[in-house]
């Protein structure tokens, strides 16, 4: 979890509910392999999102990403197109649980609400990210955030496969 992580920027606004990132049309789908197809489908102007994502992209949110429903579905498929983190200023209490669960990171940058507000970070936006620090520099213009770093129980829910596999090594 040391290394340094680089992709393109998603920027999303404040209140993305799990609706706005896998609509609960598709929930019959199971198959975490086959979810990133409906990412943001909803979301106006990212309804492109599933075709132009690229592995290694981050989503980039303001505050209380995640909220609405508990569905995993909105982890799974972000994980599974290739986000390798969430980037928010805060997020829903059941999603980061969710994230942390399925060994998925979530790292949360004060001040980055108002950051996508005035400009700081744009989509498209060339950013690396240190998971171990909670830095995140935007390269495109020089900005730099700084967020909490991935924990150490996180990072071992995360080196395990998630939280069933790591409870189960705990035996």
């Amino acid at each position: 979890m040391g290394e340094l992580l680089k992709g393109r920027a998603w920027v999303f606004s404040d209140d993305v509910d799990t609706d706005l990132i896998y609509h609960n049309k598709y929930l019959a789908e199971t198959d975490p392999k086959n979810m990133p197809q409906y990412s943001f489908e909803y979301y106006p102007g990212k309804e492109n999102f599933a075709k132009e994502v690229r592995s290694g992209d981050f989503i980039v949110a303001g505050k209380n990403f995640g909220c609405g429903s508990s569905r995993e579905h909105a982890v799974y498929c972000l994980k599974e197109a290739g986000v390798p983190v969430i980037l928010a200023e805060t997020c829903s209490r059941i999603y980061y649980r969710n994230a942390i669960n399925n060994a998925y990171p979530v790292l949360f940058i004060k001040g980055l609400s108002e950051a996508i507000k005035t400009g700081k970070v744009n989509d498209g936006d060339k950013l690396e990210v240190e998971l171990g620090t909670g830095t995140i520099k935007n390269v495109t213009n020089g900005n730099t955030f700084h967020g909490d770093a991935v924990s150490d129980l996180e990072r071992d829910i995360m080196s395990a496969g998630g939280l069933i596999p790591y409870l189960k090594s705990k035996r």
